[in-house]
């Protein structure tokens, strides 16, 4: 194992990430069961910044740090819009991994099945990367590229996800199929987040996860959903619109036909959560 570093300050964890590759600390719970019996190289661990820890409102929007943990995402006091992210947070793995697991590894690590990306995408939600040379922002569609691929730079960390304040209307649910009830990798994810003015649809945003390399929003699906009632609105959900966006794969745990009928069924599924 090489030098281990748990900073304080955010200006010390940039300074040393701009100084040579380090690999990121954030909870561990999927970086220790992925390195094996020895985490090599150069450790930086970010489970000491305050900075990137807790849950902030604001006029534009809500900020998450990104070193908080899924225990703090299920227990907090945020908007029905957030209902499908505070549901997910209560589905990764057991409680010891939500104690110790946090929004931000999820993210980095990339996992086409990350149980945080389908419900952030629902929320159009935007990332914050920092590094020594100042910060920007992306949509978080756009920082994830592929399995366990992100846009993130070799001297950068994710500092906090931001939820815009025109994503806070509505109430939303996620729903995941898996082998069993619980601990499990998902075979399909579904989120969705839907606001209803004067009786009918105005805005909807429904996204799935584990089929595909990434997690997709499905915009065939949001457009037909536009002027339904929440009652009608599962009527509208057709297979030819969910897999216009997904391109599933047959593994050991589904098929590709079976990911998109159950996540067709999912996505009917997490409409009906929202209007009951």
């Amino acid at each position: 194992m090489g030098d281990y570093a748990r900073p304080q300050d955010m200006a010390e964890a940039l300074r040393l990430l701009a100084g040579g590759p380090r690999r990121v600390l954030a909870g561990g719970t999927d970086l220790y069961p992925g390195a094996g019996a020895v985490l090599a190289g150069d450790m930086l661990d970010l489970t000491g910044l305050a900075a990137l820890r807790g849950i902030s409102s604001g006029p534009d929007g809500v900020r998450i740090g990104a070193c908080t943990t899924w225990s703090e995402v299920a227990d907090a006091d945020l908007p029905p819009a957030l209902d499908a992210l505070r549901q997910a947070a209560r589905q990764v793995g057991g409680r010891q991994i939500q104690n110790a697991g946090t929004l931000g590894g999820n993210l980095c690590n990339a996992s086409p099945a990350a149980d945080g990306v389908p419900p952030l995408l629902a929320l159009d939600a935007m990332v914050e990367l920092e590094s020594a040379m100042g910060r920007r922002c992306m949509a978080l569609s756009d920082f994830l590229i592929g399995p366990r691929r992100t846009a993130l730079r070799p001297d950068e960390v994710l500092a906090a996800v931001v939820i815009p304040s025109g994503a806070l209307a509505g109430r939303s649910a996620f729903l995941k199929l898996g082998a069993r009830a619980y601990l499990v990798i998902s075979i399909a994810m579904v989120a969705a987040r839907v606001h209803v003015a004067e009786g009918r649809i105005a805005d909807a945003a429904i996204a799935v996860g584990a089929c595909g390399p990434v997690a997709r929003r499905l915009p065939a699906v949001e457009a037909a959903l536009i002027g339904a009632s929440l009652t009608d609105a599962p009527k509208r959900v057709r297979r030819d619109d969910v897999a216009a966006a997904l391109t599933p794969i047959d593994d050991v745990r589904a098929s590709a036909a079976y990911r998109l009928v159950a996540a067709t069924e999912l996505v009917v599924r997490a409409l009906r959560e929202v209007a009951a």
